[in-house]
């Protein structure tokens, strides 16, 4: 079972989500893939330790201070989305890299020429956990920003928040 608690960002509310221990989810509310995280039997809890973890990580962020931690973490899916997912995990504070570039270095770490950017994306769009694992500091080729599960007002805004656009 999952549980659920809600922060107020100042780019909106977002949900997260917990197995009680660890932080499963955490998205902008009316995201096209939060509903695919959540148990029918979801409970809202907002006194867990993960979620007060949690909170004063997005405090943290959100004030424009870059968080020295990470809350304890459980990403669902596939091994391929996985790996994705630890390489944004690795992308720095106010940085970006393209979607490209994660596909070259998983084609080097498989022995392959040549790997899908659009997999790539396919696996970034699916991000269980927004922000922390920090899907937004990916961007197209050509330095477009494309593509968000919050909308790309929040990408923008996040980035801003880091530094990365005026």
């Amino acid at each position: 079972m999952d549980f659920t608690a809600h922060y107020q960002s100042p780019l909106g509310n977002m949900t997260m989500t917990s197995d009680g221990t660890s932080l499963t989810g955490l998205w902008f509310d009316k995201v096209e893939h939060s509903t695919l995280t959540l148990d029918i039997g979801q409970q809202e809890r907002h006194d867990l330790p993960i979620f007060d973890e949690t909170r004063h990580w997005l405090d943290l962020y959100f004030s424009g201070k870059i968080p020295t931690f990470t809350p304890t973490l459980l990403l669902r899916g596939s091994d391929f989305r996985q790996r994705v997912w630890e390489l944004l995990l690795a992308i720095p504070y106010g940085r970006t890299v393209s979607y490209g570039e994660i596909a070259r270095q998983i084609a080097r770490e498989r022995g392959l020429t040549v790997m899908s950017a659009q997999a790539v994306g396919g696996a970034v769009g699916h991000n269980p956990v927004s922000i922390i694992v920090p899907c937004h500091r990916v961007i197209g080729a050509n330095g477009s920003l494309t593509g968000y599960g919050g909308g790309i007002d929040k990408k923008i805004g996040l980035l801003q928040i880091e530094g990365v656009l005026p």
